[in-house]
């Protein structure tokens, strides 16, 4: 595959663009979103063959917002990846950790080093749009008392420097990403895997709001010795107080026992989607 373009939420030096570096190579275009609708529309319009989100960090959990796209847009899962996320305090050069006095980040990153925080209060908390953005911001309007959390790529990027390396209360923060294109490109262009790599699949189903409803879906998987490694429940827009259940687990969808299980399933659900199998990521 030649120089594919890649559209992901956030600014150049952003963890999702690390994220399609290590998925698809050094060699890829990447196209930067203002927000993750906007990633999901890039494919829509022709502009990008690739589209990635993150699913789920270990620390603040889904993004709940994402499994909705995957539903409003028919796209496959290719793949998907983790990262490491590591937290790095940045500046401008020239300036020194006691002048200071407010730190720009994304929400998520700011309430993942509280500890920082604590340990100086006299530093400000501002909650800005994107990580690798509010370095962008503070190199383009030279901010010289304020600082940005974001990666080590993003001080790189717009010529700042690491004051504080590592920054995060707890260094197990990982966020996992889906890759997805677009269904035509998908079948024209098959995911490979090493031989005897694992795979997972992902799927979306909802079933009626009466007693063992939800025992008798699962069951389809346990009665296959099939090992699910997340659910996720999202409300069912149009009905109150029902849900679309999100399933990713070990195995190809073409697989005799996953097919079975999948017909199984969709004889008893209300509705049924296999959202992608795709080799499990490292």
């Amino acid at each position: 595959m030649a120089h594919p373009t890649v559209a992901f939420q956030g600014e150049r030096g952003s963890f999702s663009e690390e994220a399609a570096y290590k998925l698809l190579g050094p060699r890829i275009r990447v196209q930067p979103c203002e927000t993750f609708a906007a990633t999901f529309e890039s494919v829509v319009r022709g502009r990008t063959k690739f589209c990635l989100v993150p699913i789920e960090n270990t620390l603040a959990g889904s993004v709940h917002e994402n499994y909705d796209h995957l539903v409003n847009y028919e796209f496959p899962i290719v793949g998907e990846t983790s990262v490491r996320i590591v937290h790095n305090l940045i500046v401008l050069k020239g300036v020194s950790f006691s002048g200071i006095r407010r730190v720009f980040s994304h929400p998520v990153a700011l309430n993942q080093c509280l500890d920082f925080f604590a340990r100086n209060p006299q530093i400000e908390r501002v909650p800005f749009y994107d990580t690798a953005g509010s370095v962008k911001m503070i190199a383009e309007e030279k901010l010289r008392d304020a600082a940005a959390i974001a990666s080590a790529v993003a001080a790189e990027i717009y010529g700042a420097r690491i004051l504080r390396k590592s920054i995060e209360d707890d260094r197990r923060n990982f966020t996992r990403f889906f890759l997805l294109r677009t269904p035509v490109y998908a079948r024209k262009h098959p995911v490979r895997a090493a031989a005897g790599a694992p795979w997972k699949t992902s799927l979306v189903f909802s079933m009626r709001n009466i007693p063992g409803a939800l025992f008798k879906a699962l069951a389809v998987f346990a009665l296959r010795d099939l090992n699910l490694t997340k659910i996720e429940s999202r409300p069912l827009r149009g009905k109150p107080w029902e849900y679309l259940f999100y399933v990713d687990f070990l195995g190809r969808a073409d697989e005799p026992n996953v097919r079975n299980a999948l017909n199984h399933l969709g004889e008893i659900a209300d509705f049924l989607r296999v959202l992608g199998s795709y080799p499990k990521g490292a």
